[in-house]
């Protein structure tokens, strides 16, 4: 007896899938309008010459003009020490606070978490001015003064290319880590009480719980902080913007504000989306390192 093959049956467009569809419009709209788009109007541009009123194509003359620039190079430069100085201290801070809150009840942890995500809230162009204030050069300047307290003298602290990049990264030591402890604290309730009352049953100490419990518990958020911590600190660019403008002699100019002169200040726009898209590739690479030599043992 001859067998026939059965016919397909092809998924009827019901409206359970229409709903599901129109959710995702919004979304998917707005990833195309500003995400896609300008990503591939800066691929384009970066092989022009652009100008407003006819644009011309010259191939890879923008990557080679970045790649022999010295300024660049000391950008990129720039930004991995500020990255390399930032973004472990702020992630050791973010978890030594979040293990401070962790004792009290949970209104006190709410107080807590209220007053260390406020700066988030606030303008930053507010916070780097009240920053400004504070390193003020003049003797009567705030950090001057605690300085001369201690014997260190004063200083031009962002006027002098010894202290600038010392400056923006103690200002990012200080401030914007509410983000972090929010979600250091979440994963720190999330954790088995089971884990510590078994560590307390065979006489481990404070110190060993926090080593051999909290840390590998927390692995995962770590990660996550680690890696988009690299990401906003390669991206920087409003400090250096509103604190330095880059100087004194480029000693804190961030490959983002490199970015934001040749396009807005220079209007070398395919240059400047040559440098941007490079920047991406960079940022791209380092979170692939991160994530194969750092989160072999990871588990979500």
């Amino acid at each position: 007896m001859t067998e026939y093959a059965k016919p397909i049956k092809r998924r009827k467009f019901n409206s359970d899938a229409a709903w599901g569809y129109a959710f995702i419009a919004a979304a998917l709209l707005i990833f195309l309008m500003f995400t896609a788009y300008p990503v591939v109007s800066a691929l384009i541009i970066s092989f022009q010459e652009y100008k407003p009123l006819g644009s011309k194509f010259i191939g890879f003359d923008n990557y080679t003009e970045t790649f022999k620039d010295s300024l660049f190079w000391k950008a990129v430069v720039n930004t991995i020490v500020y990255t390399l100085l930032t973004v472990p201290v702020s992630l050791f801070l973010s978890f030594a606070v979040s293990i401070l809150i962790l004792p009290f009840k949970k209104r006190m942890q709410t107080a807590f978490k209220a007053v260390y995500y406020l700066p988030a809230v606030a303008s930053g162009v507010a916070l780097s001015v009240v920053w400004l204030w504070i390193y003020d050069p003049m003797p009567e300047g705030i950090f001057n003064k605690i300085t001369a307290f201690f014997g260190l003298g004063t200083h031009n602290w962002l006027g002098s290319s010894t202290y600038a990049m010392f400056s923006l990264v103690l200002m990012a030591w200080l401030s914007s880590h509410g983000t972090s402890i929010i979600i250091y604290l979440a994963a720190l309730l999330g954790i088995d009480g089971s884990y510590y009352e078994a560590a307390e049953l065979d006489g481990a100490n404070f110190f060993q719980k926090l080593w051999y419990i909290v840390v590998p518990c927390l692995k995962p958020t770590t990660l996550f902080l680690l890696v988009t911590g690299v990401i906003g600190s390669f991206q920087v660019f409003q400090n250096a913007y509103l604190m330095t403008g880059g100087g004194p002699d480029n000693a804190t100019t961030m490959v983002g504000l490199l970015i934001f002169n040749n396009a807005f200040k220079y209007f070398e726009f395919g240059k400047a989306a040559a440098q941007s898209l490079i920047l991406a590739a960079i940022i791209a690479g380092i979170s692939v390192i991160q994530f194969k030599f750092l989160g072999k043992d990871v588990e979500y």
